[in-house]
């Protein structure tokens, strides 16, 4: 039973509609593991998973519960590609390393839907495929590029001239753009919650409302510490991403200032009848396109479409954006009509922009050796859902010895961000940029 103080689940669709999570104990005196893991969301439960699966005791500690943070509040898209960032630049950036990133990535949707299909995860999943759009006809290179680079690693896309994709996303907006067949969406409070169930019923032990205070090599082992209790293994995985500072400054603080927090609103409208919905997204793939203001979307299992924006005013609780991305969806679906919201939530996305004076420019993952038998990785970019799961296969299997030259790992050093609180608190002012970039552009 649990022996701390309940966490209070901010409101969303997710939240009203996930399967309740399993019922966890916080963190109380002193226990030994092999592997510690540090956080509940995709990559910490991904990682829990692989190693019972080999048979490896492994101890999650959670701040909050499982799915708490960004991975139970995000789109639920799986998309199996970086954002801004195609296959060649992985490998200018990492050579060999950034090559086998590059199939990790490229069949992490694949795998993510495998898993969810073997383990018979209730998490609303649907392999529809995932399509990018293009806003401009300019950026139609772009997408005959991406294609052209994802096909020669064996992905399953394919280019969209205007007349498909018009087609294929009931509207006549774009202009062209490609898609991934293996790519799709999930509830990802659901998804969360149903990883972290399948992790103990394969014999992993996961701690709740038990944020970590520090961690530490002592000796040949890695202590983690919290208020009430520590765990003493031989290996450990940080898989905090965003979060790795909110409950502790503390904690892994060159990572944690490698990161740059962006509050990131979702939003999903009341359920739309049948006859409409068919008409938009029939085939129900999720959508993200090019804009540097992206515009997305995808469908719910009750027939609501859910997509999103950015605020330059975020203290009004995303409110503030009902109007802006009302009208943006009636004039990409002018058959939508009247559009009203039913959930506004939000979450923070985690982004390792490599200019500073753009931090709302997706960067590069940043995946790290944070001393012997020591792993983790931040910087998820907007598209974490697929890769998390998939990078916590590679690094449970870095924690048991496997040979780093042979996995999807290609380790950098932490480098924090300059000014990292500033950046933080000005990234959404970026916005009325991009806005006139994207006009520019059409």
């Amino acid at each position: 039973m649990p022996t701390s103080t309940p966490v209070t689940w901010p409101p969303s669709l997710w939240a009203a509609t996930a399967p309740a999570g399993p019922v966890l104990g916080a963190l109380a005196g002193d226990v030994q593991a092999d592997v510690v893991v540090i956080g509940a969301g995709f990559t910490g439960l991904s990682t829990a998973i692989h190693l019972r699966e080999n048979g490896v005791g492994v101890v999650v500690v959670e701040a909050a519960e499982p799915g708490w943070g960004a991975s139970g509040r995000n789109n639920g898209q799986v998309i199996p590609t970086l954002a801004g960032h195609d296959p060649s630049a992985m490998v200018a950036r990492h050579g060999e390393a950034g090559e086998r990133f590059n199939a990790v990535l490229r069949d992490s949707a694949q795998y993510l839907f495998d898993l969810v299909r073997r383990y018979e995860v209730p998490a609303e999943a649907e392999q529809a495929g995932w399509i990018q759009p293009v806003h401009s006809p300019g950026r139609f290179k772009l997408a005959e590029k991406r294609v052209r680079e994802w096909s020669a690693i064996g992905a399953p896309v394919e280019l969209l001239d205007r007349e498909a994709a018009a087609k294929m996303l009931g509207s006549e907006a774009w202009f062209g753009g490609f898609w991934n067949r293996t790519g799709g969406h999930i509830n990802p409070l659901a998804l969360a919650r149903g990883l972290a169930e399948v992790a103990l019923k394969l014999g992993a032990t996961i701690h709740a409302r038990s944020p970590v205070s520090s961690m530490a090599r002592e000796g040949d082992r890695w202590v983690v510490r919290t208020a009430k209790g520590s765990v003493t293994a031989r290996a450990l995985v940080l898989a905090t991403n965003a979060y790795t500072g909110e409950f502790e400054r503390g904690l892994a603080p060159e990572i944690a200032q490698e990161v740059i927090p962006v509050l990131s609103w979702q939003m999903a409208t009341q359920p739309i009848s049948d006859n409409i919905a068919k008409t938009i997204i029939p085939a129900r793939q999720a959508v993200s396109d090019t804009h540097r203001e992206l515009i997305f979307a995808r469908w719910d299992a009750r027939n609501r479409l859910v997509t999103g924006g950015a605020a330059v005013f975020p203290g009004k609780g995303g409110n503030n954006l009902r109007g802006p991305i009302g009208d943006k969806l009636k004039r990409l679906w002018p058959q939508l009509g009247e559009v009203s919201f039913d959930y506004v939530w939000s979450g923070y996305v985690g982004m390792t922009p490599d200019d500073v004076l753009k931090p709302q420019v997706p960067g590069y993952p940043r995946i790290h050796q944070l001393g012997p038998n020591g792993f983790g990785w931040v910087g998820c970019n907007g598209r974490a859902v697929a890769l998390s799961i998939s990078l916590g296969r590679e690094l449970a299997q870095a924690t048991q010895g496997v040979p780093l030259g042979t996995l999807g790992l290609p380790f950098s050093e932490p480098k924090a961000q300059p000014v990292q609180g500033l950046l933080r608190r000005i990234a959404p002012f970026a916005l009325p940029l991009y806005r006139t970039l994207d006009a520019r552009e059409i």
